[in-house]
């Protein structure tokens, strides 16, 4: 299916894009780590969640407007941080930020972009949060910080689920790397990919732009494989969240919280939000899905801390449902990228558009028409999950 104007569903955007990307990019976008279990969990958790469906209500004047830490949303949806965004569409990171700011939702830029911080600024919206990995180089983190600040980042999006990576099988079997090793099978892959290649030959932007040429001694892609393999700080704790609050000195979110007591000691950090997140099923497998431990975390947290969550999230259903269980902001990583492979900035604000159009439609069909006042009331009991016990 070419014809963006047939496009229903992000799953049809996810086979569009299977067409059009590179294998190796694909699978990266598209797997999870050992046995995919938590991966794909994630998605089908959502679906024995139901909805209480109400008659003969007044369905006009429906806003999903809110705030994401006190930013102006027009849902509570934002785009994730992803790492190679770059790599399923030529200047990937600046096409998708264009589609948020144009659907007045958030962008989040990974510190594993193609595009760099400077480079999405000119482009992106008030909406234009940096995501932070903590390298043992601090000096490099201590800049990064700095340049998110020039560039007028609104949020700080901290990660705290990677401080090794987790196995991801597909990503050694098809020796991933930016850009692809010229090895037969990949050129023999590209050869069927002519429009990825035509965009990639069009621009300059095919390293990591946040990196490369901001660290001593990595000029190019054999010294930055090199140092990104010994950076990520396995020595990571609370210590570090509290300097780099002190640092960045704005709005702090805390991403890969699954559990209460990590939770509270969010809650403890000042952070402004957190994220109920394993990383879209790639570190930890055999973790539980997001929206199976949002109960959890929301009773444990009460109102102290504002509650967000990512992976998983296919359609506008699934974002209804998160927000009744008490998130008020979701992320979408895969759902954009497949747009963004599929059909560029075109394919990023379409998939935008369908999750706002589910949205809108199946909180009407809840008998509402604010999603401000949306709750688990819309919820069939029994039919989604409930706080774990201790």
């Amino acid at each position: 299916m070419s014809d963006l104007s047939k496009i229903t569903c992000i799953e049809d955007l996810r086979q569009v894009a299977q067409r059009r990307v590179p294998r190796m990019f694909y699978d990266y976008a598209d797997t999870g780590s050992w046995t995919a279990c938590t991966y794909r969990a994630n998605e089908a958790d959502f679906a024995p969640i139901q909805f209480r469906q109400r008659v003969a209500i007044n369905m006009e004047g429906r806003s999903l407007a809110t705030t994401m830490v006190g930013e102006p949303v027009s849902m509570p949806v934002a785009i994730a941080p992803t790492g190679l965004t770059g790599m399923q569409h030529a200047d990937g990171e600046i096409l998708a930020a264009r589609a948020a700011r144009e659907a007045g939702v958030p962008f989040t830029l990974s510190t594993m972009s193609i595009c760099s911080i400077e480079d999405v600024a000119q482009h992106a919206g008030p909406g234009f949060w940096f995501q932070l990995y903590v390298m043992r180089d601090k000096a490099f983190v201590e800049s990064l910080i700095d340049r998110a600040k020039a560039a007028g980042c609104g949020a700080l999006v901290l990660t705290l689920d990677l401080q090794m990576l987790g196995q991801r099988h597909k990503d050694i079997k098809n020796g991933l790397s930016t850009p692809p090793k010229p090895t037969l099978t990949n050129l023999i892959n590209l050869a069927t990919k002519p429009r990825w290649c035509l965009g990639m030959l069009g621009t300059r932007r095919r390293q990591f732009g946040n990196i490369v040429g901001h660290v001593k001694n990595v000029d190019d892609m054999s010294s930055l494989g090199a140092w990104t393999a010994q950076q990520f700080d396995p020595r990571l704790s609370w210590d570090d969240v509290a300097w780099i609050k002190q640092r960045w000195g704005g709005k702090l979110i805390l991403k890969g919280i699954m559990e209460p007591v990590d939770a509270r000691l969010a809650v403890n950090s000042g952070a402004d939000a957190l994220i109920v997140s394993n990383h879209g099923g790639r570190q930890l497998d055999g973790a539980p899905s997001t929206i199976r431990v949002l109960p959890s975390i929301v009773d444990a947290v009460g109102r102290d801390i504002e509650v967000h969550i990512d992976s998983g999230i296919r359609s506008g259903q699934d974002v209804l449902k998160a927000w009744a269980l008490g998130a008020r902001g979701t992320y979408i990583g895969r759902s954009f990228l497949y747009g963004l492979g599929a059909f560029g900035q075109a394919g990023v604000a379409k998939a935008l558009k369908i999750i706002r159009n589910e949205l809108d439609i199946s909180m009407a069909f809840c008998g509402h028409t604010q999603l401000q006042n949306v709750t688990k009331d819309i919820l069939v009991p029994g039919t989604y999950p409930l706080p774990f016990l201790d």
